[in-house]
């Protein structure tokens, strides 16, 4: 089970312990397109083993709390979701308990937008970045900070086996209002 708040927004239920990764196809994985850093590692355990596809392996903090990842981009995107693999089976205490997802230029004005609890995850754990307004369905950031504020049962280090970024996917004809779906549609969609 998991809880999340953002500002101003009372607390609710987060989608959490999926074994397989599964996404809407309207959003794209948005990370490979960043430079990913953290705050600390353990030898052996660094940044590369949140983007390698691999659930066996993990990144692994060395110091005090909180821990951070720091995502940074080129250019804004648009982001919507922030999937991690968690394990409370396999890393104990480990595992996050309660992790901060901040937003901003730079680390000079990172700015919080999405405060998660999680209680023994087991899997995927999906955290949406929209907003309370429905018109706010993804953060436009040029930076996402993620960091992992306390573990389950007062663990120090943390365990974080994958991260994956989403964001929408462009439409593919620009200055139209709405978006052709199949190849023969988008044939017929302009005028040559």
């Amino acid at each position: 089970m998991a809880t999340e708040s953002s500002e101003g927004e009372e607390e609710g239920k987060l989608t959490v312990g999926n074994q397989v990764l599964m996404v809407e196809d309207d959003l794209r994985e948005m990370g490979k397109n960043a430079a990913w850093s953290v705050s600390s590692w353990k030898s052996g355990n660094g940044v590369s083993y949140l983007r390698d596809d691999n659930l066996d392996t993990y990144w692994q903090s060395d110091g005090a709390q909180p821990h951070s990842v720091n995502i940074q981009f080129q250019k804004k995107v648009k982001l919507q979701l922030v999937v991690l693999y968690v394990d409370f089976k396999l890393d104990e205490s480990y595992t996050p308990s309660k992790i901060s997802i901040r937003a901003g230029d730079g680390f000079h004005n990172l700015k919080d937008i999405k405060t998660v609890e999680l209680d023994k995850p087991r899997g995927w754990v999906h955290i949406s970045l929209s907003g309370n307004d429905a018109r706010e369905t993804f953060v436009n950031t040029f930076m996402l900070q993620i960091s992992v504020l306390s573990n389950h049962l007062n663990g120090r280090d943390t365990h974080v086996r994958q991260i994956k970024l989403y964001g929408p996917r462009p439409n593919p004809i620009p200055h139209q209002p709405f978006q052709f779906t199949s190849r023969k549609f988008i044939t017929y969609a302009s005028i040559r």
